[in-house]
């Protein structure tokens, strides 16, 4: 599996891209990379100068939470941190679209990972352009001030935030789950028909899912304008669950492989030159 297969480096069409790809032993293959990257993870967090962000996006059912459950499984609690975003918060109106999302960021040594992320403010805005409103921004009045010239500033400043974070240490990883329409469909079905799993269910998913060429268009725009080389957008064929997480296990695992200055700091030469000292003083105790 090559990271360069998934990872956007010019411009895509959604339409044309492939949503499921199975691989073999997927599973199997997901339980060695994740405890490679658990171990990598542990040398992160001693090395300590990079954070790691994960940002995860898809429609819904694409299956986020349970690919961060088997992704992250294990990585010491310590060293990561998961922030669900959801409607916007009263005090967090109060603040530019990105403050919830900064003052979430990963510290130097740990991953931080996004489920929905800042690009909702691309994404499901862009759909329902009145929610732009509840942000009560200056200039912004009416719906029809929602114009293509806010657009393009908003995605100037994700690309400025997003800039400023990696020139500070912040490797970014930005994956999109690609679901396709029929699967969406035999998901949603799935949970009326398992009572254990009603209560995932919302009619407003099937009222999103009308809007489902929307929505495409937005995260295709999204993508192709924001995918940089310090914050690279990757689209995972999420239509069969258990090759999604491994494929993107991999990619992180690979990537992170590629810093070759992650090392466990060395000991001071005083230490280090009286490590057999240490060791009889605590053999004798």
């Amino acid at each position: 599996m090559q990271v360069d297969n998934y990872k956007v480096t010019s411009a895509i069409s959604l339409k044309k891209s492939v949503t499921k790809v199975v691989v073999d032993d997927a599973e199997k293959e997901l339980k060695k990379v994740r405890k490679k990257l658990g171990k990598l993870q542990d040398t992160l967090y001693a090395h300590g100068k990079y954070a790691v962000l994960v940002c995860i996006q898809g429609m819904d059912t694409a299956g986020k939470d349970s690919l961060i459950r088997e992704v992250f499984k294990d990585f010491n609690a310590r060293g990561v941190v998961v922030h669900s975003f959801k409607v916007p918060t009263p005090l967090e109106l109060k603040h530019d679209f990105l403050w919830r999302h900064y003052i979430a960021l990963p510290a130097r040594g740990k991953f931080g990972v996004f489920n929905r992320t800042h690009y909702e403010n691309v994404l499901v805005t862009r759909v329902h352009p009145e929610y732009v409103m509840g942000e009560n921004i200056p200039g912004i009045n009416t719906v029809d001030d929602v114009n293509d010239a806010f657009w393009d500033k908003r995605f100037e400043q994700i690309n400025n935030f997003e800039k400023h974070i990696a020139e500070n240490g912040t490797i970014i990883f930005k994956f999109f789950l690609n679901l396709s329409k029929d699967e969406q469909k035999n998901r949603l079905l799935r949970r009326l028909n398992k009572k254990e799993k009603n209560w995932k269910f919302s009619a407003g998913d099937l009222e999103e899912r009308k809007l489902w060429d929307e929505y495409q268009t937005y995260y295709e725009e999204a993508i192709n304008r924001t995918s940089k080389p310090h914050a690279p957008w990757f689209t995972v064929p999420a239509d069969d669950k258990p090759s999604a997480r491994f494929i993107m296990a991999k990619i992180m695992y690979d990537t992170l492989s590629t810093y070759t200055d992650i090392k466990e700091p060395e000991l001071d030469d005083k230490v280090k030159a009286n490590i057999e000292m240490y060791k009889q003083e605590l053999s004798n105790e």
